[in-house]
C-alpha cells in the first residue's frame, strides 16, 4: 500500500506552532496549490486547493522560525483523517497531510517583499511577516503569480 502526498504550494497565513500535552511542537501550515485549465468555451479557469499540513518535532520549529505567510514551500508526507465530536455529538472528519519533509523553496532575493532574500537568525522572523506578506488582490503585478505555476523554473525543484 502507499499513501504518499507532494505539494508545492505557498502558506496563506503564518505557521501555528503548538506543542502536545507531552512537550512536542507541531506546527500547523495552510497551503495553496493552484491549476488552470481551459473551459469548453475557451476561457482560462483558475483553481486554487488549499491543504491542511502538520509538521512535528524538529522540522515543526523551523517552519515555525522561519516560514511566514506567502512563503513558497515543497511538502511530502502522507494523508491522515482525524475524527472526532462536535458539540451536537455528530462525528466529523478531517484530512491533513502529515509532513515527513519540509523543503523551504524561496530561492535568496526572490522572496515575497524580502530584500535579504532569507533569515541570518530567528528573532528576524518576528520583524518579516509585515514585509513579507501576500499582496492585496489586484496588487499582483507587482509580485508576479502567487502560486507556484510557474515551478519548472526553479533551480532547487525537489523532483
Amino acid at each position: 500500500m502507499l499513501n504518499k502526498v507532494q505539494i508545492i504550494g505557498r502558506l496563506g497565513r503564518d505557521p501555528e506552532l503548538k506543542y502536545t500535552q507531552a512537550g512536542a511542537p507541531v506546527t500547523s501550515l495552510n497551503i495553496a496549490t493552484d491549476e488552470s485549465y481551459t473551459d469548453r468555451e475557451g476561457n482560462k479557469v483558475d483553481r486554487t486547493e488549499w491543504h491542511r499540513v502538520s509538521v512535528f518535532q524538529r522540522s515543526a520549529e523551523s517552519c515555525a522560525q522561519f516560514l511566514a505567510k506567502g512563503s513558497l514551500v515543497y511538502v511530502e508526507g502522507k494523508l491522515a483523517t482525524r475524527k472526532w465530536q462536535d458539540p451536537q455529538g455528530q462525528d466529523r472528519y478531517s484530512t491533513e497531510i502529515r509532513a515527513d519533509r519540509v523543503q523551504f523553496l524561496d530561492k535568496k532575493g526572490d522572496r515575497i517583499g524580502g530584500d535579504d532574500g532569507g533569515f541570518s537568525a530567528p528573532q528576524q522572523r518576528k520583524q518579516a511577516p509585515a514585509k513579507r506578506s501576500m499582496p492585496e488582490q489586484g496588487d499582483n503585478e507587482n509580485y508576479g503569480s502567487p502560486f507556484p505555476s510557474e515551478a519548472s523554473d526553479m533551480d532547487d525543484t525537489p523532483f
